[in-house]
């Protein structure tokens, strides 16, 4: 899976649009990076700029703008209404996807070492990558702002985590850290601010402040009236979409509107929002409505109609989805080269005078074509009338074939991915210690990365056996031959992925790790044959 960490630096400019514009060319300059908001504030003479990237992508993108901001702007002249402390006041790093919490907080630490380090100027921790309790959110440390911070330089307890104590007077200091992903949502009421503003309270986590709290964590909500569509809106932060859901807050509010007798007229996302935070809506809905859906495309749409985000303004996936935004969201989402191309292009790959791609490539695309193989099986069955009675049968059977199908295509270019990577380590230079240090390091990764992604394809292979098996005892009969297939190219694909693992493994000093891989291997592969024969004469037993 593609990582992808957003990064929403706070810079004290929001007047001189050259300044802001300068700022937003050193992001765009940075490749692997793409900016996607820069929201200018002139009374608050503050711009904020939003961009995604791969981690060490958005720490360089972070970097190059605290440069150019480092020669354009000056604290020592600055005005604006918001709370500030510094040029580029806050800086923080929010998983979005494939990234934890911890993998943030090493990036929030390494962006403030070395800004401090080219820059000579403080910089602070604060969320998740503080580690004192008394300066851990922004307010505790911007206490006392620009004007202050003079003083606050000189006092032990507000040494800075990274950078000396002298006051940079064209600078400030920086706050750097991680948060959750912010997702601004708002729920559309027939109604008035007043009752927009009763649910927002029965809702929000603070609830009304006086010991009765609302009914929705890491919720924060308000209500207010939008006079030019004639409708009042409660307007939603919502600061950990894991805990409380666009979906819930959406249902919460439906619930507390029908008690008051109160049209919804659907909701709206408020600038970009997470796939899986779609992704989340839409499965609370096919359960609810027992609906079968498997394509990722259909899915956003459902969750799209059933939240009602496009009732004030068209909702274009490509457009509002970050991951869409990217390139690394819907129909192809983490297929490379190999996978997006021709099968003749993929034949003369491997039949080429190149060692990649070679059998782990192969032994991917074997394994997904067996995994389709089961899916359609599943399709042939799933809706037709003479095998209604099996409809609740493959609505659980397709789907892990389904997804096994769909998983197996990046691994395709992933195991050609590895194979490169290891070589280009191999290559390295090791002619001082350091070089040696480095390529020993770059060796490590590589290895391990050529054993993990064989052995990854042996777990997904070990995923599909159950519901193969059971699609050769229930599925249409007339489709038996795809189901032997299917079988046999799943075993060669767990062939394959074994033969790979068993190979790099070679390059792993004998031990406890080198014995637990080459084990786990065998016993999957093992599995793997006994499916496959599990199949096959189920297969047999209905032609007899």
């Amino acid at each position: 899976m593609t990582k992808i960490v957003e990064c929403v630096p706070n810079f004290s400019e929001g007047r001189d649009k050259a300044v802001i514009e300068a700022i937003a060319g050193a992001v765009r300059g940075c490749p692997g990076v793409t900016l996607l908001d820069v929201d200018p504030g002139a009374s608050t003479n503050r711009t904020v700029y939003t961009f995604v990237g791969g981690p060490d992508e958005v720490v360089e993108a972070a970097l190059a703008a605290a440069r150019v901001a480092y020669h354009k702007i000056d604290m020592s002249k600055h005005k604006g209404s918001h709370p500030r402390m510094g040029a580029l006041d806050v800086c923080p790093f929010i998983p979005v996807r494939g990234v934890t919490q911890k993998e943030c907080v090493t990036l929030a630490v390494t962006f403030g070492r070395r800004l401090a380090k080219e820059l000579g100027v403080p910089v602070y921790l604060y969320g998740a990558a503080s580690s004192r309790e008394y300066r851990s959110t922004l307010p505790q440390i911007r206490a006392g702002e620009y004007e202050g911070l003079k003083e606050k330089l000189t006092q032990p307890k507000w040494e800075p985590d990274f950078g000396g104590r002298e006051f940079v007077s064209r600078w400030g200091a920086t706050v750097t850290g991680v948060r959750k992903f912010l997702i601004a949502y708002n729920i559309n009421l027939l109604s008035t601010k007043e009752q927009a503003h009763r649910i927002a309270l029965n809702l929000r986590e603070q609830g009304r402040g006086t010991g009765q709290p609302g009914r929705l964590k890491c919720c924060q909500a308000i209500g207010w009236y939008l006079e030019e569509q004639q409708l009042a809106q409660i307007s939603v932060n919502l600061t950990d979409y894991d805990v409380t859901p666009m979906h819930v807050v959406y249902e919460e509010a439906k619930k507390d509107a029908a008690e008051l007798r109160l049209g919804v007229m659907g909701s709206e996302a408020v600038g970009l929002v997470p796939l899986g935070a779609l992704l989340q809506a839409a499965e609370y809905y096919i359960q609810k409505e027992e609906l079968f859906i498997l394509e990722e495309e259909q899915k956003v749409q459902l969750a799209i109609n059933r939240l009602g985000l496009s009732t004030l303004s068209p909702f274009n996936p490509k457009e509002r989805i970050i991951e869409y935004c990217v390139g690394v969201g819907g129909a192809g989402a983490g297929v490379g080269r190999l996978g997006k191309g021709s099968v003749e292009e993929l034949v003369k790959g491997v039949a080429s005078r190149c060692p990649a791609p070679g059998g782990g490539s192969v032994a991917a695309l074997v394994a997904a074509l067996g995994a389709a193989l089961g899916a359609m099986v599943g399709q042939m069955t799933f809706g037709k009338r003479q095998w209604e009675a099996l409809d609740p049968a493959m609505r659980q059977l397709i789907p892990p074939l389904h997804d096994a199908a769909t998983a197996l295509v990046p691994a395709i270019d992933a195991d050609t991915a590895a194979y490169n990577a290891y070589m280009d380590a191999v290559r390295l230079p090791q002619v001082t210690e350091e070089e040696k240090g480095v390529r020993e390091r770059a060796l490590r990764v590589a290895m391990e990365r050529t054993i993990q992604v064989p052995l990854s394809l042996l777990k997904t292979i070990d995923q599909t056996l159950e519901p193969l098996l059971q699609m050769a005892t229930l599925g249409n009969y007339n489709c038996r031959s795809d189901v032997q297939v299917g079988a046999r190219c799943l075993e060669a694909g767990a062939w394959g992925a074994y033969y790979n693992v068993m190979i790099n493994l070679d390059n792993l000093m004998e031990g406890p790790e080198k014995t637990s891989l080459q084990t786990q291997a065998e016993e999957m592969l093992q599995k793997a044959r006994q499916g496959c024969e599990a199949v096959l004469s189920e297969v047999q037993k209905r032609v007899e």
